[in-house]
């Protein structure tokens, strides 16, 4: 729907909504590996044998937290994004699974299983008081205490918050909206990620596929990119119609582009020299 940016063809969705959206096509790096690629792309920095660096999520988490009922950094269903140098208090959150049609989602640490009440909690939360006192010297010059102590009071405050919980539950979401976004991983993780960001978490990251097409990309593209498609178009056009869509960056990339040639499998290999974002 923009004149003169063309879409590939297995994109038709996100074709029709090409005027929400900026594409880069210009990202460059020499780094064609895929750790080192992802974790150049997950942080902005060249890596480092000798200093890890954070990744975006929690730099944000500190520099701009949320409310201590819901986490800072959430991620769809994990990341290989780290705190690095500024320590475990500020690690992501990661669900650990992708919602399912037909399961009750629950990420665990928050939902109240085993016939859990917010009460046992609460008994439980006033006796760790009390054992934390004891230990309060100690912890005070430690870097990793101090962070496991704010997870464990943000652990709590999740926990006790029926907002929180409720973040979390897809289930609320309307069924054809369900059926919209797609009853898949990509489309349950990017709704997911929708109803976490209006909920207030400030950052959420989620992972889809496999893209490291050596082989057979013609087939893998067809296979994957619909699901793509589908889920981020709706995704976009979600936020949009919610008022989101200004005040949330949207961001899909990789950790490196494809080659320029087909190999002679069929597919195409590492070339981080120039991709798009």
């Amino acid at each position: 729907n923009v004149e003169g940016m063309e879409i590939s063809e297995h994109l038709p969705k996100l074709a029709t909504c090409a005027d929400k959206y900026t594409i880069l096509r210009g990202v460059s790096h020499t780094l064609g590996a895929h750790r080192l690629g992802q974790e150049y792309v997950n942080t902005g920095t060249r890596p480092l044998a000798s200093l890890e660096y954070p990744g975006y999520g929690s730099v944000i988490t500190k520099e701009q937290p949320g409310t201590i009922d819901l986490p800072g950094f959430v991620a769809i269903p994990n990341t290989r994004q780290k705190p690095g140098f500024l320590g475990v208090k500020y690690a992501p959150l990661n669900t650990g699974s992708t919602p399912q049609k037909g399961r009750p989602f629950s990420v665990r640490g928050i939902a109240l299983a085993n016939g859990l009440t917010i009460s046992d909690v609460e008994k439980r939360q006033s006796l760790l008081k009390d054992l934390d006192t004891t230990f309060a010297g100690i912890e005070k010059d430690n870097q990793l205490l101090d962070g496991l102590d704010k997870f464990g009071r943000q652990a709590y405050s999740m926990i006790t918050s029926k907002k929180a919980r409720e973040a979390f539950d897809i289930a609320k979401e309307p069924k054809k909206l369900r059926d919209e976004y797609g009853r898949n991983s990509a489309g349950q993780r990017m709704l997911m990620a929708r109803r976490l960001v209006e909920a207030g978490v400030r950052y959420v990251t989620l992972t889809y596929g496999g893209w490291d097409m050596h082989g057979n990309i013609n087939g893998s593209i067809k296979s994957q990119m619909p699901a793509f498609d589908q889920a981020y178009a709706r995704l976009i056009r979600d936020l949009d119609e919610r008022g989101l869509l200004d005040s949330t960056l949207v961001c899909t990339a990789s950790e490196f582009g494809r080659t320029p040639k087909i190999n002679g499998n069929a597919g195409r290999d590492h070339w981080p020299k120039v991709f798009s974002t």
